[in-house]
Parts: structure tokens; sequence; C-alpha cells
């Protein structure tokens, strides 16, 4: 740290608008490497470019935040009060976005407090600990799907599944019931949490078993992590 201000130093005395630019410069540099790691980890499919670029230009700008209300409370509480006029155009719906904004901001308020060392220590050790956590699945379970089971008439019965259901699922709920092929099928709608060790092919094939090889669906309400 105080190598880093010495190279920013003026005979001796640290030069304010020197520091500035070392710590814009800085929190660009840094908040790169935090979308570079966003993009790496991301699982949905597409993610926004937008997004991106609004990382590295919130952590710039808070750094420079940061140095004009540092050591000024009348400035901050000013400055707090304008951004509560701000309105986000469009809601984040991925709580992990969430957590790059924030982890973007915070690089961008050590910088702009000047903590280099911190700012630097802070970027790799948490963009690792994204990284570790997106390669291990940490946390993972299995999403919500929806099941579709087509039934022939002469079969049909409210508990015919149930046992396929003890075996292999979490939980499942009727969601709807219809009638299909001129009245000789009945189709029926489930949402079902299948157990972590269960395959969708022996799902499916113990399903058949049950419904005279009908056709039977199974679909997924959220893209799964590749």
């Amino acid at each position: 740290m105080e190598a880093i201000q010495q190279f920013f130093s003026v005979n001796g005395e640290e030069s304010t608008l020197m520091l500035s630019l070392a710590a814009m410069t800085l929190s660009t540099v840094l908040s790169i490497i935090i979308t570079l790691v966003y993009q790496l980890t991301f699982t949905g499919e597409r993610y926004s470019q937008n997004f991106v670029h609004t990382i590295i230009i919130m952590s710039v700008v808070v750094s420079v935040i940061m140095n004009v209300v540092s050591g000024n409370a009348g400035v901050a509480f000013g400055l707090f009060a304008v951004f509560s006029l701000i309105r986000f155009r469009s809601a984040v719906t991925d709580a992990k976005d969430i957590a790059y904004i924030f982890f973007g901001l915070s690089v961008g308020m050590t910088c702009g407090l000047y903590e280099f060392t911190l700012a630097i220590i802070l970027t790799f050790f948490a963009s690792i600990l994204f990284y570790v956590l997106y390669k291990v699945n940490y946390g993972k379970g299995k999403d919500t799907q929806i099941l579709k089971v087509t039934v022939p008439e002469n079969l049909n019965h409210e508990n015919l599944l149930d046992d396929v259901f003890d075996e292999f699922t979490l939980s499942h709920q009727l969601r709807q019931v219809e009638t299909t092929n001129l009245g000789t099928m009945i189709l029926y709608t489930y949402a079902i949490r299948t157990k972590i060790e269960t395959k969708d092919k022996v799902l499916l094939d113990r399903i058949r078993e049950k419904n005279a090889n009908l056709k039977v669906s199974l679909s997924y309400l959220q893209s799964e992590a590749k």
C-alpha cells in the first residue's frame, strides 16, 4: 500500500488528483476481472452485455463518489438523497447478478478510499470463491419440473402413479386434467421435484409401464447449469 501511494506522490506529498486517477484506473481493471468471472460462471441462456458494462461503469463512478464524500458528512448525505431518486428501468431478477453488482460496488468503494491492496485482495478472493462455487455446483438441487402423462381412459384412476411418485420424487402436485383424442385419452399435468439421484429416463420408463406406453413429457421451468 505504501509503495503504491509513494508512486503517486508529488514532492513527498500525496497528490489527490493522481490518487483519484489511480483509484479509477484500478477500479476499471478490477471490475473487468469481475465481469470476466461473471461471464465465465454465467449459467443462463444469455447474459446482457449492458449488465456487464454497468458493473464496470458503476465501479468506476463509485470510486469517484467515495473520493468526493470522504470526510464530508454533508456531501455524503446530499449524494445519498440524490441517488435515492434514481430508479432502475429493469429489475434484476437473478440473485447472483445482484451479488455481482455489490461486488463491483464494493471494489469501487475500496478503491475510492485508496485501499488499493485491499481492493486487489477482495477482487481475487471473491473471484476465486465465485468460480469454485460454480465449478463444484455447490447447493444445487433439482428444479421444479412439469410432467405430462397421457393415460388411456380405461386405465384412468387417481392413484395410478402414486407408487412411481413415492419412489422418484420429493413432491408432486396435480396441476391440470384434460381429455384428448375425442375423450379416449386423459392428459394429466403435474408439477414435480425429483430426488437428486433420480434419472429422467428411468422415471419416464417407469411411467410408460403404467400408461400403456403412451406419450410422456418432462420439461424444466428453468434452464439447468451445464
